[in-house]
């Protein structure tokens, strides 16, 4: 049976604070919240969409270097943008391929980015990073539930 609420995290854990999304999905998924179902990988790719067939909700979770710390949560919305390819897409592109394959609108869906600082290859993740993965971290269970 598929879990009503998708919780999809990506992120490179080799690059310092690109590791958030699937730091997130691991903490997540350790607290075994009724419901929801946690999935990582490396990027968004157009197989995906599929993940997303029978979800009541989506939380997409990404490092962001733009957005405010500790963290920002925002709707999303379907559409097509630069990020559409068989490599790598945005949540946005993501929930586009979605409607282009079922022909039905997605699952409504969020995306919370979380203020990263230090993106280097091969640098642990930042004190800084891991602190806005609390906070970020304490809002989505009251989110989920």
């Amino acid at each position: 049976m598929t879990a009503p609420l998708l919780v999809f995290g990506w992120g490179n854990a080799s690059r310092g604070d690109d590791a958030l999304g699937p730091a997130f999905v691991e903490r997540l998924r350790s607290l075994a919240l009724p419901g929801v179902e946690c999935l990582d990988d490396y990027q968004l790719q157009p197989e995906h969409a599929l993940d997303l067939i029978g979800r009541e909700r989506v939380l997409f979770v990404d490092a962001g270097l733009a957005c405010a710390a500790p963290f920002e949560a925002s709707p999303l919305q379907p559409g097509r943008d630069a990020s559409f390819s068989s490599h790598a897409m945005s949540p946005a592109a993501l929930l586009q391929a979605y409607v282009d394959v079922h022909g039905s609108a997605p699952p409504p869906a969020t995306l919370l980015a979380i203020r990263g600082e230090r993106f280097e290859l091969g640098e642990p993740m930042s004190a800084s990073a891991t602190a806005n993965l609390d906070a970020a971290l304490s809002w989505a269970q009251g989110f989920l539930r």
